[in-house]
């Protein structure tokens, strides 16, 4: 039985019914794991966090997906590093990975490639309005950007399309660790935001790149804590959901035959990732989208 990662309607009754008091508890619980002396992840209701500690404060990568979280992440960041958060990283601009933003403190660095700062002015309906439009990221770059804080170097490099065509990666230099936001979720299936400019086509040469870097463990956008090898599993899942796409494309087959018909080898393990009525991350869904772009259906950033 597959796991399923899952706000069911059970528990959306139980919300209306408490009066929120449910959700509340959820937002303002954490988690946190320490990977090295000076990297933690930290999980709740949303996407993975990454907290590094330096002698000069905290770096936050991704910020969850309300503002109250991201007031909960900022105090447990500067509890763990004794200092203030001196960045915040959105790896790409899904709401549960950037929505936090308007909890940190006005005036934080918050760091983006540029697309992510456009998906997320122009696509995120919590940015609309002109006090949250504060809190987009104020610090822009293509390919590259470093920095150094407090003694630590954290490398941000775009490396390709997969997820959306902005996510970035985090390298914690000196502690070989590694933040993937969702270019990598560790046994879920992903989601491809093609609309955003995704490629199932691109994301396989994309791992390829994040595999010539140095590093250790890695925080994934969702999952538990993992290895190189994790993300090697990963990648083959991705070039055999291509290899499906493609050949469905190459034989004309329909949506619906596709799906009936294709046989995945490498997703055994991965759970599904669900909200009722609003979206629903399973083996049908990474087909579909698999058929969409290799038939032409949708094109990535159409």
């Amino acid at each position: 039985m597959r796991r399923i990662l899952v706000i069911s309607a059970l528990i959306l009754v139980v919300i209306v019914a408490s009066g929120g008091a449910w959700l509340y508890v959820q937002l303002r619980s954490l988690d946190a794991q320490q990977l090295t002396d000076d990297v933690y992840m930290v999980t709740g209701l949303g996407g993975n966090v990454g907290v590094l500690r330096t002698e000069e404060g905290a770096v936050v990568v991704d910020t969850m997906t309300f503002r109250m979280q991201g007031q909960h992440i900022q105090s447990r960041a500067e509890a763990l590093s004794g200092g203030t958060v001196r960045a915040v990283i959105n790896t790409h601009y899904h709401a549960d990975h950037a929505h936090g933003n308007p909890g940190f403190t006005l005036g934080t660095p918050v760091i983006a490639t540029e697309r992510t700062r456009h998906h997320l002015a122009t696509k995120s309906s919590a940015y609309r309005d002109e006090a949250a439009q504060r809190f987009l990221p104020n610090t822009t770059f293509e390919h590259e950007h470093t920095m150094t804080i407090g003694g630590k170097t954290i490398q941000l490099l775009y490396l390709g399309r997969g997820h959306t065509d902005g996510d970035l990666v985090v390298l914690f230099v000196e502690d070989r660790v590694i933040h993937l936001g969702d270019l990598f979720f560790h046994d879920f299936y992903p989601n491809i935001d093609l609309e955003a400019g995704g490629s199932i086509k691109a994301w396989a040469t994309t791992l390829d790149r994040v595999l010539e870097l140095e590093f250790d463990r890695v925080i994934p956008g969702h999952g538990q804590i993992a290895d190189r090898e994790a993300v090697r599993a990963f990648q083959r899942f991705i070039q055999e959901l291509w290899q499906v796409g493609e050949a469905a494309a190459k034989a004309g087959l329909s949506l619906e035959e596709t799906l009936t018909t294709v046989n995945l080898q490498h997703d055994s393990a991965f759970g599904v990732i669900a909200i009722p009525l609003i979206m629903r991350f399973d083996r049908d869904f990474v087909i579909r989208r698999a058929w969409e772009e290799a038939t032409g259906a949708v094109k990535p950033g159409s």
